[in-house]
């Protein structure tokens, strides 16, 4: 990392650059656009959490964390929050921006007295999985639309 990677809230003065954000081109399958994120965090203000990873004045990278969803209808009291989205820019991957955005959401969910985080990710062959497994997220056993269910236990919630 150049300089120390910041979370940025998204502004009528960043929204169209944090629309251009691209992962590398093989990746583009394993997660939606930023834009399709933004959308999804307006119809769900009350529990998305979007930001972008600044470095100086650079944009290098989007989240969006989720925070205290109900995860199983059937099941309301299974409240769930964590990573919901993470896209590193093609040309700013491998310098440890993505560490940082899951450490950021997880720290957040700790600050707002959780003790587990929850991400997703597409299976497959140069998927993300090596990614959160080194990053302390372990599958459940569960699958949501097709990906895979993943928990990180939190010290100090």
């Amino acid at each position: 990392m150049s300089a120390p990677p910041q979370l940025q809230k998204i502004t009528p003065d960043n929204v169209e650059a944090a629309c251009g954000l691209a992962v590398r081109a093989d990746q583009e399958r394993f997660v939606s656009p930023v834009s399709w994120s933004l959308a999804e965090a307006y119809a769900q203000p009350e529990v998305a959490w979007p930001r972008l990873i600044v470095a100086g004045d650079e944009i290098v990278g989007f989240l969006m964390g989720f925070f205290d969803i109900v995860w199983d209808p059937d099941r309301p009291d299974d409240r769930r929050s964590g990573l919901w989205r993470l896209n590193i820019a093609a040309d700013h991957q491998g310098k440890g921006y993505g560490r940082f955005a899951v450490e950021a959401v997880c720290a957040e969910v700790r600050r707002r007295g959780q003790d587990r985080a929850v991400t997703t990710w597409e299976p497959g062959a140069d998927g993300p999985e090596r990614f959160y497994l080194r990053l302390g997220f372990r599958p459940t056993g569960e699958t949501s639309g097709g990906q895979t269910v993943g928990a990180r236990l939190l010290a100090d919630a």
